[in-house]
Formats: structure tokens, sequence, C-alpha cells
């Protein structure tokens, strides 16, 4: 008879802000998957999973302390909103009303603005099943937050699932017409040793075209296709193969920091990345029903970890939607609700 390894959760008090307790759940799946997660940003401060010798090692970027992360943090596993990605000005319309945002991206709004979700303390319950554990995230951003209207209240649902995924649900509602685009910005190094750069890990993106932009990192409006450029990363490649080549997007951004356009434009779920690392056999496959998913590769890391030692993929609507009349609408009205999924499933390839 085979016996069943259950998933399980637990909580401890991982610091204190302002007087209030930040709480530190984990999630695990024993000799499989361990995932770690505060309520200060939602912050997934580890994620631990083998390799293919079965050592078991911290695959995200984070810091030790509560300290470290509200000092100073490039977004290390948080949650992101209300809008993730740069709103280019700091401002936008609804129905010929201008909001001005918090602006602190040089002109730009950028995940969320100066406190944004990542810096905010959520509340936090669980839920077990016989196949799952889950942590759900909830925090009520009150009208005009950061420039922001309406009363948005939000909820992000991590779930850790006996099949080696982690799934996280993201929901919103409003009382006055809005905007969102929540992600998540976890720096991923599959080698589970930090001092190694990301540039040898083998990525798949199933996207034809990406969003260029302009000094500001703001999209242009336009589609480039991928085809004969660095951004082509419809068959696996290594991250680093083509981001030193002369290209001027490339020296926008230092490397890759541009949103891609998910070939599959429905709201279902579907494989969109596929990220493996040779050396230690893991592979991470990213899942979501999303329009686009934004590749970073820490070209800004400085700190306790070097330049391109982490990579993201956040899934996400394209920046700059809310001016862009072009882009698919990020408007959430009254009554609706805004509904997105994303998975992260490790394995041994």
């Amino acid at each position: 008879m085979i016996t069943r390894i259950r998933p399980s959760i637990e909580k401890d008090i991982y610091g204190e802000k302002n007087g209030l307790a930040v709480e530190r759940y984990t999630l695990k799946i024993p000799h499989k998957l361990e995932v770690s997660i505060i309520t200060y940003g939602g912050i997934i401060t580890s994620i631990k999973t083998p390799d293919k010798n079965g050592v078991i090692e911290n695959v995200v970027l984070g810091y030790d302390s509560l300290a470290k992360y509200i000092e100073s943090n490039p977004y290390f596993g948080a949650i992101i909103g209300r809008y993730g990605n740069r709103i280019a000005n700091g401002k936008f319309k609804i129905e010929n009303v201008e909001y001005k945002l918090k602006q602190n991206n040089g002109n730009n709004n950028m995940h969320g603005g100066i406190i944004g979700f990542d810096k905010v303390i959520w509340k936090g319950s669980t839920k077990t099943s016989d196949d799952s554990v889950s942590l759900v995230l909830n925090y009520l951003s009150k009208d005009m937050e950061e420039g922001f209207p309406g009363n948005l209240n939000t909820t992000v649902t991590y779930i850790l699932r006996s099949d080696n995924t982690l799934e996280l649900n993201y929901r919103a509602t409003t009382d006055k017409k809005t905007v969102v685009n929540l992600t998540n910005h976890s720096y991923f190094n599959l080698s589970g040793n930090f001092i190694n750069s990301i540039l040898d890990h083998k990525l798949q993106i199933h996207a034809d075209a990406t969003l260029p932009v302009n000094q500001f990192l703001i999209p242009t409006g336009e589609f480039a296709k991928v085809e004969n450029t660095p951004f082509d990363f419809r068959t696996f490649k290594t991250i680093g193969e083509d981001i030193e080549k002369e290209d001027e997007q490339l020296k926008l951004g230092l490397g890759y920091d541009h949103c891609w356009v998910l070939n599959n434009q429905t709201n279902k779920v579907k494989l969109i990345a596929t990220t493996y690392h040779d050396e230690s056999s893991r592979m991470l496959e990213v899942f979501s029903d999303q329009l686009g998913v934004q590749l970073y590769t820490g070209n800004h890391l400085n700190g306790l970890y070097e330049k391109r030692t982490g990579f993201c993929l956040e899934t996400q609507h394209y920046p700059n939607s809310p001016n862009q009349l072009n882009f698919p609408s990020v408007i959430l009205n009254p009554k609706e609700i805004y509904a997105s999924k994303t998975v992260f499933k490790f394995s041994i390839k």
C-alpha cells in the first residue's frame, strides 16, 4: 500500500513592524517542496526543492530578516500591486478624470508606487485538504491609496499541491472604477547557489512578440516579432546566449527587462515558459492565464546578490496599459471580479 504524503502548513512570528506582528507561514511537502511566505508584502522568502541528487536548496533570492526586507528590497518574492510594472508619468485617465499616482521610478509609477502591496501587512488565514494546503492573504487598499481610485479588496491565495505545484490565485473587487494588474516578483536561481549567475539557465517562452520600450522602459505601443532578435526564446536557449549582443532594446533594459506577448491570448491557464538548469537538473514550468510575462534578469542587483544572479517571470497585463488604447483594458468596474491564476511547477528533468 502506497502512503500518500500530505502537505502541511505551519505558522510562526517572523518579526514586527509598527507594533504589528508579521507572520511566516511554511507550506511543506516533505522531501519535495517547501515554501515560506511572510505577511509583510506577501513575500515568498524561500522555495526549497531537491536537485537530481536529492540535495534540497532554496531557489529564490531573499533576505534572512524582516529588517532587511523593510530597509531595502528590490521586490524579492513580493506581491505586486495595485499595478505591476510601469505607468508612464504616474498618471492615467478614466472617463476623462485624471488620476495622479505616486512617482517612484523617475516620473513613472512602478509596481504600485512608494508604498505598494509589497510594503503592507496582509491578513493571513489557512486552509487544508487531502492534497493541498493554502495560505489566504487579504488586504484592503483604500480609495486613493498611492493615487489609485476605489477601495480595492484584494485576496491572494498561495496553494501548495501534492503534485509539486505552487499556485497563486489573485482576486480583487472595487467600489469605484479603477485599474488593476497583480503579479509576483520572485527572483529564481535554480542552481540553489546564489553566487552563480542565471545566464546558464535554459529558457523557453511561448511568445512570438515582445513590447519594445522607450528610454524610460515604457512600451511604445508597438508589437515586435522576436524572430531574428535576441528576444527569441521560442525554443530553448540559455539566458546568457544573446544578452550581451548589440541591440538597442537590450541597451535600454541593461539586459532583459521587457514584456513578452504570449501566444495564446485567452483567459485560460496555459504553459507560458519553462526554465531548466543543467547541473542541478531542476526544472521550473510556469502556467498562467495572463496576456504577458515580464522577463527581468536582475540587471540592477548590486547588494547582497550580484547582477544577474536571479531572474523573474512576472505574469501580468501589459505595462502602461491604462495609457495605451491599443492594449487590452485593465479597468475593473464595481460589481466585477478581477481574477487571475499563475502556477509554478517544480520537477527534476
